[in-house]
């Protein structure tokens, strides 16, 4: 601003100025608001939205604990309808898949835990899907869909959950009684260090039964 004589010369020109530019400013100071006021809440309607999904997610686990089957069945269809995109609704799919197992309907738990493996962003919830359908195919006897699966993990994504494929890989080939590649299989789940006790008993069971087996004369 330039230096005026007089202080009734400094006032004018404020006057004038403030005249010019006073709508602008005022827009500018009611939107500033209307822009906080609304993130502030989209904020709160997000944290409500993630209690009410919490406490729905504790009700479904209350069930689940208590073998309600059919009530832990509807908690678990509800959460990701009503709170889509949130990580309950992908911990409800699992729950879900657990009470249609419970109650013997193997092809409905197939078919959820195929969707959390194809819907979850998160990688770790998609392990934990992507094994609990490997088990399921053992059970029911699809050996090779479940190695099929198995040949589609990237080892790089698959860190800390390498044991777990590899024991279930030696399962599904003692399974075919394809002993060798089971012996494999369990020896790569033990030196990653994060295989179980008993995937260490699978492996002394499967190298038992292959130094037992006959040699046979050419």
């Amino acid at each position: 601003m330039a230096i005026y004589d007089t202080e009734e010369e400094q006032l004018e020109q404020l006057k004038k100025w403030w005249e010019a530019n006073q709508t602008s400013l005022i827009a500018g100071v009611v939107t500033a608001i209307v822009l906080v006021s609304g993130w502030n809440l989209w904020q709160n309607h997000q944290l409500d939205k993630r209690n009410q999904a919490s406490q729905m997610f504790q009700q479904l686990l209350e069930s689940a604990a208590k073998d309600n089957g059919e009530s832990t069945e509807k908690l678990a269809e509800r959460l990701p309808a009503e709170f889509p995109g949130t990580a309950y609704a992908n911990y409800a799919g699992l729950q879900q898949a657990k009470a249609k197992v419970q109650k013997g309907d193997l092809e409905g738990a197939k078919a959820v835990l195929e969707k959390e493996i194809k819907n979850t962003d998160s990688d770790e919830l998609r392990h934990v899907a992507r094994l609990r359908l490997i088990q399921l195919l053992l059970v029911t006897g699809k050996y090779e869909e479940g190695l099929q699966l198995i040949a589609q993990v990237d080892p790089a994504k698959s860190e800390g959950f390498s044991a777990s494929y590899d024991e279930l890989q030696g399962d599904l080939y003692v399974a075919l009684d394809r002993i060798d590649e089971a012996r494999s299989a369990y020896q790569s789940a033990v030196r990653t260090g994060q295989a179980t006790p008993l995937t260490q008993f699978k492996l002394d069971d499967v190298a038992t039964q292959t130094s037992a087996a006959p040699i046979t004369a050419n």
